[in-house]
């Protein structure tokens, strides 16, 4: 209940700020739509509106804007009730096996994102282990997974589609490669951190015990790597959601969270792109769940906690 409060404190307070930056935001549309229903705006040429900010237009107009911006059909910035009742519409009362159920592009979305997620683990874990246990390694693949990230997803997302649509992979398979580029840092970076946590003492009396290497990793290196890696993978699921997305966009998909923005800023359909922006939140949030549950029964079996 402590930590129940502040939260609904917050998001109240979201909520306000929300409804509050609607007036300036679709004051245009709204004082268009007063003057075409014949009430009388000020200034009274369009030409003289269109280079008006939207504060000004609501002081000068604030009856006619504070009635007309809640509901418009399409809003610059549309009201949080538009965005719920969106969000319900598209995924109670539709069929999971519409075209136009959240539910549907959701599973799309989230099937490329878990299995990319999943290469990017594997893949991480790897690179961390070799980087730990080999000098080269370490030298050589480091500096390159870190450059690896700075390039922008925007502009490689296009150039892997189009090398892997070249050799016959389409569909899962690129949405799974752009997801995996993604989640695979983050989990290289902090099992790096874990594998080399443990203390120099504890590695000397393996060592006295005359322990191998591999028993050392499995005894102490790895268990002590377990919050790290967890704390990466929570990250990394994250990505991979943004990776799935991104991978929708440049090919034009028509089933996906992606592809559900895509159609929506084509048809300048507001409602449905914040509809499908709140989709894949509470699915990143769902994920990370997961991986923090599977985090506590993890570290408790390990007796971590």
């Amino acid at each position: 209940m402590r930590a129940f409060v502040p939260i609904l404190v917050v998001v109240a307070g979201l909520i306000g700020l929300w409804y509050f930056a609607m007036l300036p935001m679709n004051a245009h549309q709204a004082v268009l739509d007063a003057e075409r229903a014949g009430a009388v705006v000020s200034p009274e040429t369009a030409a003289e509106r269109r280079d008006m900010s939207g504060w000004s237009l609501v002081t000068r107009n604030f009856g006619v804007v504070s009635q007309g911006v809640w509901a418009q059909d399409r809003p610059r910035l549309p009201a949080p009730h538009q965005v719920a009742i969106e969000l319900w519409e598209t995924t109670v009362e539709k069929k999971i096996t519409s075209k136009r159920s959240l539910v549907f592009h959701g599973w799309i979305t989230l099937s490329a994102t878990l299995v990319g997620f999943a290469i990017g683990t594997v893949m991480g874990v790897l690179l961390a282990v070799g980087i730990v246990y080999n000098r080269a390694m370490d030298l050589s693949v480091m500096p390159w997974a870190i450059a690896s990230q700075t390039i922008p997803i925007l502009a490689i997302a296009p150039m892997i589609i189009v090398v892997l649509n070249s050799v016959g992979l389409q569909g899962l398979i690129p949405k799974a490669i752009i997801s995996a580029y993604l989640s695979f840092f983050p989990v290289v970076v902090g099992m790096v951190k874990g594998l080399r946590s443990p203390d120099p003492m504890q590695l000397d009396l393996l060592r006295t015990y005359a322990a191998s290497g591999s028993q050392g990793f499995w005894k102490l290196r790895l268990p002590a790597s377990m919050p790290y890696l967890f704390a990466s993978l929570k990250i990394g699921i994250a990505a991979s959601l943004v990776g799935a997305i991104v991978g929708e966009l440049p090919t034009g998909a028509v089933r996906g969270l992606g592809a559900r923005m895509l159609a929506g800023s084509y048809y300048g359909q507001t409602v449905q792109i914040w509809s499908a922006l709140f989709a894949a939140a509470i699915c990143a949030a769902v994920l990370v769940g997961i991986v923090g549950l599977i985090q506590r029964v993890t570290l408790k079996r390990m007796g971590l906690t």
